[in-house]
């Protein structure tokens, strides 16, 4: 059997990687690992740390590139990898412009195609832009539904998507943590934190632009001015947009330091060291909560709802004031920081990655 794992981003990287390692267990799988490049040095950092090696890299990142350049470029330069290799089916992930041309281009060749965090909706097409219609999209045309929630199976299944091809798995970001974590990790930027309250500050996306994230920004100094005992670290996103807000508004502020994106072995463990995580991501949503820190959502809406209802995660805008007083809540409410950090996981148990292989390889052995 010969599965292509097509993939061009960091966050599917980390939750590819356990299912291709995997799949490397099996004499009878013949696993194929095409990268997009739509990110370059972030992605890099997720192959190493999980010894994987690429068979295509279609390169298609350049400088300034847009929705358009990504998906026409994805598109063009997959077609000939997989007349090449012909695979009995592809592997996405998630909800990228990635994940959504792989697929497209499998629909178009007949190719199956399994998607790995299936289901997960916040039915506002613009909201997270364009992950919702990419995660939609992908869906309409995949053969196989990998979800990692009950929730994520009954919008599936509300959707009309047939019943026997959707497999609730859990999420794979679990399975990586497991390989990730080191109690005894440390490094310049933790030791500075040490007997702080530290807060792990992430925002990245397209829809938070301009003055949502000015507005998180503006409370977080607050929070750092009137609390001396808390400090931030802030991995700042590569996007020449966002540094340059960056530093106009932190520029001048103590108690925060602005580092480079962390590959996922650091992330992993600045989460587990953090008190709890400020974020717009969505795979932070489910790494933190296994990780017994609470998580603030800097968005409007989230298509892990899980979460919310589990209480481990909560949606809180990019309103000043609103960031500044859930903040400042858990910092100062040992109730409600005690009551967001032991809630359940709803996110899984980490074995979502040989769930996926295990529905794979009984596929392949019903259809040879």
């Amino acid at each position: 059997m010969k599965i292509i794992s097509i993939f061009g981003t960091r966050p599917e990287a980390i939750k590819m990687g356990p299912v291709i390692k995997e799949l490397e267990k099996y004499d009878i799988v013949e696993s194929v690992i095409c990268l997009t490049g739509q990110h370059r040095e972030m992605l890099q950092q997720v192959l190493e740390a999980f010894h994987i090696t690429p068979d295509y890299n279609l390169d298609i990142m350049k400088e300034k590139q847009d929705l358009f350049s990504i998906t026409i470029d994805i598109l063009e330069r997959l077609k000939s990898v997989l007349e090449k290799e012909c695979p009995d089916i592809i592997l996405v992930h998630g909800d990228t412009t990635t994940s959504f041309v792989a697929g497209l281009a499998g629909f178009y060749m007949k190719i199956p195609v399994g998607h790995v965090e299936a289901g997960l909706r916040t039915y506002n097409i613009c909201s997270p832009y364009p992950e919702e219609f990419n995660r939609q999209a992908i869906d309409i045309f995949s053969d196989f539904y990998f979800a990692p929630t009950q929730e994520a199976k009954r919008n599936l299944i509300q959707e009309g998507k047939i019943e026997k091809n959707i497999y609730v798995t859990g999420n794979t970001v679990i399975d990586a943590l497991k390989n990730t974590i080191d109690e005894k990790y440390i490094d310049e930027n933790l030791e500075w934190s040490r007997n702080s309250k530290m807060i792990l500050l992430t925002m990245h996306r397209r829809e938070n632009l301009g003055m949502p994230m000015r507005n998180v920004f503006k409370a977080c100094r607050r929070i750092l001015k009137e609390n001396r005992e808390v400090k931030i670290i802030f991995p700042v996103h590569k996007n020449p947009a966002i540094r340059r807000m960056v530093l106009e508004e932190f520029g001048k502020t103590e108690n925060i330091r602005l580092i480079e994106p962390l590959d996922v072995v650091a992330f992993h463990n600045y989460m587990n060291k953090a008190y709890f995580v400020m974020t717009d991501s969505g795979g932070v949503q489910e790494e933190a909560p296994s990780l017994e820190k609470p998580v603030l959502v800097l968005r409007d809406t989230t298509e892990r709802p899980e979460g919310v209802k589990a209480g481990v995660l909560k949606v809180i805008g990019t309103q000043e004031d609103r960031v500044y007083m859930e903040a400042k809540r858990l910092l100062e409410d040992k109730g409600e920081y005690e009551r967001m950090s032991k809630a359940n996981n709803p996110y899984g148990d980490g074995n979502a990655a040989k769930r996926i292989v295990d529905v794979l390889l009984e596929w392949y052995g019903g259809n040879k």
